[in-house]
């Protein structure tokens, strides 16, 4: 049980597990202090598409649950960088952290970070707070999960940059390309819509209500056409 007034200061915390620790908010975090590392290099997402876990830093917790999770051999000292780290109990369901646990732990150490005005540092274990309630099939609903899969996919928790730049940039010339296709509005169509007076009316003459419609201008030969005449 670590003391409320603890202050971590050079220590190496890449194997500490923090799972059934209290006060954990309240511990102070100061100068160089190493957690553990996702997985270098390339693997494949869904078993198909190639994908780079994106560099921060994590607790042991998750290492040992996404280790678990993924049946993966051991690795229980890291020295497979490309690998999670495993547990003591890896592959034993019941002494394995669960997804639920693991988000306390790293919402615990989020605070204590904040509390320390440290907000950058508290960024990578907010973004494990995020990926723990997004794999959470127990706690999390099947509709929040699907908002947090959306959240995570667009901007990586709004904490990844470069994917939001990505879909913005994918959107502009997906834009382009459509403007290129259908063109642009060229002339506007005219045509009248005739009223009926009331009785009383200025010389019985029934006012002309005209509405201007826009065409869309056809797309000409230099343009990108998506479908042939027959």
């Amino acid at each position: 049980m670590p003391d409320a007034a603890l202050v971590l200061t050079g220590t190496d915390l890449s194997n500490c597990q923090f799972r059934g620790a209290f006060h954990l908010d309240q511990i102070r975090m100061e100068g160089w202090i190493t957690f553990a590392k996702v997985p270098k290099g390339i693997h494949r997402r869904f078993g198909i598409c190639p994908a780079r876990w994106s560099q921060r830093r994590t607790v042991a917790e998750e290492h040992h649950w996404r280790a678990h999770d993924e049946e993966q051999a051991p690795n229980p000292d890291g020295a497979a960088e490309r690998m999670w780290r495993t547990g003591p109990s890896h592959g034993d369901p019941a002494r394995t952290p669960d997804p639920d646990d693991v988000t306390a732990v790293y919402r615990q150490l989020r605070k204590a970070f904040e509390d320390s005005k440290n907000e950058p540092g508290a960024a990578d274990f907010y973004y494990g707070e995020m990926e723990m309630r997004r794999h959470d099939r127990d706690n999390t609903s099947r509709s929040e999960r699907a908002l947090l899969h959306g959240y995570w996919l667009l901007s990586g928790y709004g904490l990844r940059a470069s994917r939001a730049a990505g879909w913005l940039i994918a959107a502009m010339i997906t834009t382009i390309v459509l403007l290129m296709g259908l063109g642009l509005p060229a002339h506007r169509g005219i045509f009248s819509s005739w009223a009926v007076t009331t009785r009383g009316g200025p010389c019985g003459m029934s006012p002309t209500l005209t509405v201007h419609r826009a065409v869309p201008q056809e797309s000409d030969s230099r343009r990108a056409r998506w479908a042939q005449k027959a």
